[in-house]
């Protein structure tokens, strides 16, 4: 395995320190975020339980309403062993994290390997809520990887980075698994995803196939007598969830050597050459226009896109003000300010169902989030060197201690700020509408044509997908109301794009499923959704049958999903087809 840096690091966990949910257990996912004896020096044991615990609560609906545990899923105790290490794409200046779970009760006499790449950018968990719950009870090992992204970081001011075991050390006394190649005490904090000197995204799809041949190497280690394991004698299913599911859709298109026997990809952020919209165009359209458009009377009972008192944020009629002061928008009235903006999302391929769950990556900031790290990203930019005059910066509250805020970074941190004690310094931040400056100039790295314009879409042109050997069995599944990655813009082309090929995707759009699982306990999003990971274990099982007993794999009904309510997710909310 010539792509690895780092020495293998093996780590067994039995006794009340599982595979699949460090002996927390479901009731312990659940619960307070898990505890540090000393927080300033979290044990790598400690910060392994926390960074799972983490990894579940923002993927999966772990609520009371929520069903997981009783309706679908389960959280059994899988003990075995961890192999991980840091690998490297060749011509790549920073490593991603892989990790091999081996459950004892991995089945020798149907060898499987699930290979998954983390949700988002978050660490090399990151998946595990989807790969790890579903594989590990099934006697499959599980290859992650963080795919270049993840809570690697680094901060400037006092030299320190997370190292393989998931604490901090000062870089020069141990190896690190993320440095800057460049760096001054005053850049702030530096972020993988952002910071790495590479386009990461554009890498996904190897970071899965490198992932899955570190796989099949660690299985050869845990049964020496049963190796050697290959793609020709072990069955390897790739799925992922958002940005891992664009991960293992980016690998299909790339599996020369036919290492893959089938992919499923919940959600997946895909760019698909000559179709639907890439996500740095519609995000930092709607960062721009959205906060606006949301004004309009239609969403004043989207969840969050109101105040508790059922009124407009103050952040709505800025936006409003700044593109009538822009000449976006020429309407005098509040109201028809927000319907020319909300036309104007309408032209470019939102729904309306989209705008209204995406009203909470406007509350959560979440398009800045994305457009401000992407913007870096694509860009190849250092920490100190950002577009638009961005940086990450340690902000911790005065009763908040900073050393304990760092050392559970590897653990809490989500790979893309803000979060964890790390924010977005806006350098260009001015007037009533403060974020508006930097949001145009973000905005006009898309829409413009001055040479980082150029370069920005040339790296976003390089994470397009491949079109995937013809045979290669590909399940997609996409929640219908998708406010983050609209279905419209990512899935639906993908698909229609490889039936125009002729491949045969199954596709599932599941109505009133929306992106985030984990944002169903909110007051307003478990009523009207229902959750997406139920689907992807129900189209897991059917591949792993086709691959195992030769079952045919055509196309299932598409599900009848139906809001819960105000009561509990019962089976029936799923709407699986009759006999299902």
């Amino acid at each position: 395995m010539d792509f690895l840096i780092s020495p293998v690091r093996e780590t067994v966990h039995r006794q009340n320190d599982d595979l699949l949910s460090a002996g927390l257990g479901l009731a312990g996912l659940r619960g307070a975020p898990a505890a540090f004896a000393d927080p300033s020096q979290p044990t790598p044991a400690e910060l392994r339980r926390r960074a799972i615990q983490m990894s579940w609560k923002g993927i999966a609906d772990l609520g009371p309403l929520g069903g997981y545990g009783s309706v679908y899923g389960a959280v059994p105790d899988v003990p075995g062993c961890e192999y991980q290490a840091l690998a490297r794409i060749p011509g790549a200046h920073a490593p991603h994290r892989v990790l091999v779970q081996v459950p004892d009760a991995f089945d020798a006499t149907a060898r499987c390997l699930v290979v998954t790449a983390s949700s988002g950018s978050r660490g090399v968990y990151g998946a595990i809520a989807l790969a790890g719950a579903w594989g590990l009870p099934r006697g499959c090992a599980v290859a992650y990887t963080d795919k270049g992204t993840g809570s690697d970081y680094f901060d400037t001011a006092e030299a320190t980075g997370v190292t393989l075991d998931g604490t901090r050390a000062r870089a020069g006394t141990a190896p690190l698994a993320f440095l800057p190649e460049h760096y001054t005490p005053d850049d702030g904090i530096a972020i993988k995803h952002a910071h790495s000197g590479d386009n990461p995204e554009a890498d996904w799809g190897r970071d899965v196939l490198q992932a899955a041949a570190f796989g099949l190497a660690m299985l050869d280690r845990a049964f020496p007598a049963q190796a050697p394991f290959t793609a020709a004698n072990t069955r390897i299913i790739a799925t992922g969830l958002s940005n891992g599911g664009g991960a293992v859709l980016q690998a299909a298109g790339l599996d020369d050597a036919h290492v893959l026997d089938a992919v499923v990809a919940l959600e997946p952020n895909v760019n698909t050459p000559g179709h639907g919209r890439a996500l740095y165009d519609y995000a930092t359209e709607a960062a721009w226009l959205m906060p606006c458009a949301l004004a309009a009377a239609r969403f004043n009972a989207a969840p969050l896109a109101r105040l508790s008192d059922g009124t407009l944020p103050p952040a709505t009629l800025a936006r409003c003000a700044t593109l009538r002061a822009a000449g976006t928008v020429h309407e005098g009235t509040l109201a028809a300010q927000a319907g020319q903006a909300l036309a104007m999302l309408h032209a470019s391929g939102w729904t309306d169902d989209a705008i209204a769950t995406a009203a909470s990556s406007v509350a959560f900031d979440l398009w800045r989030a994305v457009a401000v790290t992407y913007a870096s990203s694509y860009l190849r930019a250092g920490v100190g060197a950002m577009p638009c005059g961005y940086s990450f910066v340690l902000a911790v509250p005065a009763n908040e201690d900073a050393a304990a805020v760092r050392a559970a970074w590897s653990a809490d941190a989500a790979g893309i700020p803000p979060g964890s004690g790390v924010v977005i310094r806006d350098s260009l931040a001015s007037g009533a509408d403060p974020t508006a400056p930097g949001l145009r100039c973000l905005r006009e790295l898309w829409t413009g044509d001055g040479a980082d314009a150029r370069r920005l879409h040339a790296a976003v042109a390089a994470t397009a997908v491949r079109l995937p050997r013809r045979e290669l069995p590909i399940w997609v599944i996409h929640g219908a109301a998708d406010g983050l990655l609209p279905p419209a813009f990512s899935s639906q082309p993908y698909v229609d794009w490889l039936r125009a090929e002729g491949r045969h995707p199954l596709f599932w759009r599941v109505p009133y499923a929306q992106h985030f699982d984990a944002f169903l306990p909110l007051p307003g999003f478990g009523d009207r959704h229902v959750p997406l990971l139920p689907y992807g274990y129900r189209a897991l099982d059917q591949v792993y049958d086709h691959l195992l007993h030769g079952t045919p794999l055509t196309q299932p009904p598409q599900p009848h999903a139906r809001p819960r309510g105000p009561g509990s997710l019962s089976r029936k909310n799923l709407g699986w087809p009759a006999g299902g």
